[in-house]
């Protein structure tokens, strides 16, 4: 007899994978796949997308074809601010761009020319303007640079949304993708922001849909339910919401730290947005309060810059232990030893120190305990702006960060009046998108028995 499967697509900005879970949404199998980047047509290097489809294809005939398996339903959640431009006869248009692509100023000076101040357009659609982070841009940045060739649009689709419309033919847009820092949905108003219509550009973007819709779709011969696709920070939360009733944070930590706030719907004031934090719509419409540190890469860098003046190997970072921790020499709380300029220390009132010197420090250990002590300080400042005035108690931890014992502790020392959880939680994205095509709750110890939960109390 065949095993009844769940399958989802998880596709990260660096690594592809796909994963099986069985009746119980416990992980069967997994696999993973990077590929190269390709240039665009300005030469700016992106998402190698016909590569990317060709592989998921390959994987459900694969999957479909496999006399072990029954599969049942199929679901997507991809990184955000992207968006895939079609024609009339749904064939690709346009280069699918890259996120971190840049805008000429002259482009978002124009924009806000007609519909700024710039400030009050940041409090209207609840982002920072982040250039195509803010992927509502893109039409007004193809309108203007690129008419000829963005007069063949007939429909755009953000990302995960057009990785399900492969399977099932159908156009439309989730919650999750128009409302994370897209520049699109006036949340004020609850509708899209009125500068698409203006531009003629609303007619674009499909019927808007729960994340949790589906299709029915035979593929080889299953019958198989096909999710609308979902933006992976709100993927992430799902089963957190699904396996607690009292109200938490979910920091979210890798390229980024995430700290997400599903229990915090108070407006932003223009500080917050000024403090990198912003609202998104999360998979029943609602907001999500959310600010952004842009911890991990900033980590890797520095650890990269220690490990050439220590002579050390740079993955050493990787297994300090809390029982080593000392910490010797501390400046004020608000003078800082390192450069963190890319994370935007003075947003918190910290003061940046761009001429950092690391003959300061005894030895490395030395130098990496000061590292993460102030890049926890910066960490709870960004986590104090999700948490806001809501009645917080409880912060989860997930991503690469949980397992830094170090990370976690100092957290857990530099916040004693919340409980702090760090999780193995690999699977947090694709479980996500299981459950929301599964229509089904997690037992309340799903999340411990599967996920190594842990609680971490202050050690002072």
């Amino acid at each position: 007899m065949k095993q009844a499967v769940n399958a989802v697509f998880d596709i990260g900005k660096t690594n592809k994978k796909f994963f099986l879970f069985d009746e119980n949404l416990t992980e069967i199998s997994h696999e993973y796949i990077r590929f190269d980047e390709i240039p665009d047509d300005d030469g700016f290097l992106s998402e190698n997308l016909p590569k990317l489809v060709e592989w998921m294809k390959d994987c459900v005939d694969r999957l479909t074809k496999d006399e072990r398996y029954d599969l049942k339903t199929l679901n997507f959640s991809t990184y955000g601010a992207s968006l895939v431009h079609l024609d009339s006869d749904g064939n690709q248009v346009l280069p699918f761009y890259n996120y971190l692509k840049p805008i000429d100023q002259s482009v978002l000076d124009c924009f806000f020319k007609s519909y700024g101040p710039q400030d009050q357009f940041a409090s209207d659609t609840s982002s920072p303007i982040m250039g195509l982070l803010n992927s509502g841009f893109q039409f007004y940045y193809l309108k203007k640079q690129k008419p000829e060739t963005f007069k063949k649009v007939a429909a755009s689709l953000h990302f995960p949304q057009y990785l399900s419309y492969l399977f099932t033919g159908k156009k439309v847009a989730d919650y999750t993708s128009i409302g994370c820092h897209t520049a699109m949905w006036d949340f004020h108003n609850n509708k899209y922001h009125h500068w698409l219509e203006r531009e003629e550009v609303g007619h674009l973007l499909p019927e808007q849909v729960e994340s949790s819709t589906i299709s029915r779709v035979n593929i080889n011969g299953h019958q198989v339910k096909v999710g609308v696709g979902v933006h992976d920070s709100s993927s992430a939360l799902v089963p957190y919401i699904n396996t607690n009733n009292d109200p938490f944070v979910l920091v979210s930590t890798g390229t980024w730290s995430i700290c997400m706030n599903f229990f915090n719907e108070a407006e932003l004031t223009i500080e917050e947005l000024h403090q990198d934090c912003l609202n998104f719509i999360g998979i029943k419409g609602t907001s999500v309060k959310a600010s952004r540190l842009f911890l991990g890469k900033h980590l890797s860098n520095q650890a990269k810059l220690l490990s050439d003046y220590f002579q050390i190997d740079y993955q050493t970072y990787k297994g300090i232990k809390w029982q080593d921790f000392s910490l010797g020499k501390k400046t004020s709380k608000e003078q800082l030893l390192f450069d963190h300029s890319i994370l935007g220390p003075e947003r918190f009132g910290f003061i940046n120190n761009d001429q950092q010197d690391l003959g300061i420090f005894d030895d490395y250990q030395d130098a990496y305990f000061h590292l993460m002590d102030e890049l926890t300080d910066l960490q709870v400042a960004s986590l104090k702006l999700a948490i806001g005035k809501s009645e917080i108690k409880k912060i989860f931890i997930d991503g690469g960060f949980s397992s830094s014992e170090v990370f976690v502790q100092l957290l857990a020392n530099k916040l004693p009046d919340y409980e702090i959880y760090s999780t193995s939680f690999a699977l947090g994205t694709a479980l996500g998108a299981a459950l929301l095509v599964n229509y089904r709750t997690l037992p309340e110890n799903f999340m411990k028995e599967n996920y190594k939960i842990k609680k971490h109390s202050p050690i002072l």
